[in-house]
């Protein structure tokens, strides 16, 4: 496996090291294979183990909703991949659910320690992390979960889609968008930058100059 790596957490706003990956679905080089995509890297403590296999059955099931927003999934943890093929086989045979994203045989735990994966305490296993990638390769987003509490999976699409639409609207999305209890699914409009900006923005819905908001229909 080749990659570029700088060893430990990355920051947002880095660009994804290079991952030249053996994955269920073949070799994989994240994220270039992926241009033009949005990707969501989740890694799990291990294979054939109850909480992983309830967060991959929810991954699975919200697939296509995932790939409406342009995005990728993509699985990890360290394992080898016929680990990993048998356990897919093993959840689509008693469970009934088709996996359809690939998932990273990380065997040696390489990528996992060049992401800051690696749950301190708990040997080879890998924490709940998940990464959001956007189309340039550049992080946006990380969530860590420890290996006992399993991800919500429906915040890592709510957090994808506000994401995508604070890019395109050039705005800042509130807590718990778009269900927010103050502002409901209305959006933040960006902080002033001048004078002129705040004598604007008085005109604008909100609570005072600095607290302004919008509809996405306005």
């Amino acid at each position: 496996m080749e990659q570029t790596t700088r060893k430990g957490i990355p920051l947002i706003g880095e660009k994804m090291p290079t991952l030249e990956v053996q994955t269920t679905h073949g070799m994989k080089k994240i994220p270039e294979d992926y241009r033009g995509k949005w990707i969501v890297l989740f890694s799990h403590p291990a294979d054939f183990t109850p909480v992983c296999t309830t967060e991959f059955v929810a991954f699975a099931k919200r697939n296509d909703q995932f790939k409406k927003l342009n995005a990728e999934l993509i699985g990890l943890s360290i394992d080898q991949v016929f680990s990993h093929i048998k356990w897919v086989e093993w959840i689509q045979d008693n469970l009934k659910v088709n996996i359809p994203f690939p998932i990273i045989a990380d065997d040696m735990g390489k990528v996992a320690e060049s992401l800051g994966m690696i749950h301190p305490g708990k040997g080879t296993n890998t924490v709940r992390a998940v990464f959001i990638i956007d189309p340039e390769g550049i992080i946006r987003l990380m969530i860590y979960y420890p290996q006992e509490v399993g991800r919500q999976i429906d915040e890592v699409l709510r957090a994808l889609k506000a994401l995508q639409i604070s890019d395109q609207n050039k705005v800042a999305m509130p807590e718990n968008w778009p269900n927010n209890e103050l502002i409901g699914d209305k959006v933040i409009i960006p902080p002033p930058k001048d004078m002129a900006m705040i004598e604007e923005r008085k005109k604008a819905e909100g609570y005072d100059w600095w607290f302004k908001f919008k509809s996405l229909n306005n």
